[in-house]
């Protein structure tokens, strides 16, 4: 049977080999002391999206992280954020992990911005010694959102009736929403909102008053950014990277990219999903259903 497999696969058997626990290719990793850089593209979840995703995966990160805390190779991380955000839990936890890789190794963590990097993708750079952003990057949105999805009306029209057996009146909220319910969310709302405008004045040293009069959930183009103190520098990645480098006299390390690669099940099977996805009428109804968050704090970039 393995060597059907093997014939199946061709040149991409080789790589069997090497896959980890989670059926993740595992990369190799530099040779000699490096700058590793942790790559945050897409929204920030808590999962992939499956077979081959692209975007963040958040726990394939966080152990990546781990892994470089106990790497006497790894002397500094270079955090690339493209991401408009994500759900509170994630983004919190990444920060977190991020503070704990620079408390225990004491080891520098520089980020750069580039097209996008609002809300948790901005919330996730303020674990960062410098916070760097390309002259076009979008930023800030630092804020919370909540959407609720409200099919009361179009149920009615269809003669559909939802029934909901609860232990208490606030058990099913929502569908539609009722002013004390507004209020229940709306306190956890303003209780993040707090979480994250601390944190900004804590790690950009500005006043907490300052930051609640820039968090009002709008962009900031990346000069705007720098002129309210929200990030260090303007620069290109390659200016972020030797400004690292430089600062931290780390000249004689290599640049690591710390990348999880697709397995060829993985490529296999994304590609075969893409095109049932496509077949279906429904699949723009799904995909905005799996997409919405609903009823999820997020710290998210909405357009």
């Amino acid at each position: 049977m393995g060597s059907v497999i093997k014939n199946m696969l061709g040149v991409n058997a080789g790589k069997l080999s090497n896959l980890d626990a989670t059926n993740h290719v595992i990369k190799t990793v530099a040779k000699g002391e490096s700058i590793d850089v942790i790559y945050v593209e897409g929204v920030i979840g808590g999962e992939a999206s499956g077979f081959g995703a692209v975007g963040y995966d958040h726990n394939w990160t966080l152990q990546t992280i781990d892994q470089l805390i106990n790497s006497d190779q790894n002397k500094a991380i270079m955090l690339y954020v493209n991401s408009p955000g994500g759900g509170v839990y994630e983004s919190d936890e990444l920060y977190l992990k991020l503070k704990e890789y620079k408390e225990k190794t004491g080891r520098p963590v520089y980020a750069y911005m580039a097209q996008t990097a609002a809300s948790g993708g901005y919330y996730i750079c303020m674990a960062a010694d410098k916070v760097f952003a390309n002259r076009m990057t979008m930023t800030g949105s630092i804020g919370v959102i909540m959407s609720l999805l409200d099919t009361s009306e179009l149920e009615g029209k269809l003669g559909i009736k939802t029934e909901n057996i609860v232990s208490g009146k606030n058990k099913a909220m929502g569908n539609p929403l009722t002013q004390e319910q507004r209020e229940i969310l709306q306190s956890m709302i303003d209780e993040t909102y707090g979480i994250f405008v601390d944190i900004v004045a804590e790690n950009r040293e500005l006043s907490r008053e300052k930051v609640v009069e820039l968090a009002d959930g709008r962009v900031y183009s990346a000069y705007q950014a720098k002129e309210q103190a929200l990030i260090d520098e303007v620069a290109t990645y390659e200016a972020a990277l030797e400004s690292l480098k430089k600062d931290n006299d780390l000249y004689g390390c290599e640049v690591n990219d710390q990348v999880r690669e697709l397995t060829f099940f993985e490529t296999l099977f994304g590609t075969m999903s893409q095109k049932l996805s496509k077949a279906s009428e429904f699949a723009a109804v799904r995909d905005y259903l799996e997409n919405n968050n609903n009823g999820k704090l997020m710290y998210y970039y909405r357009p």
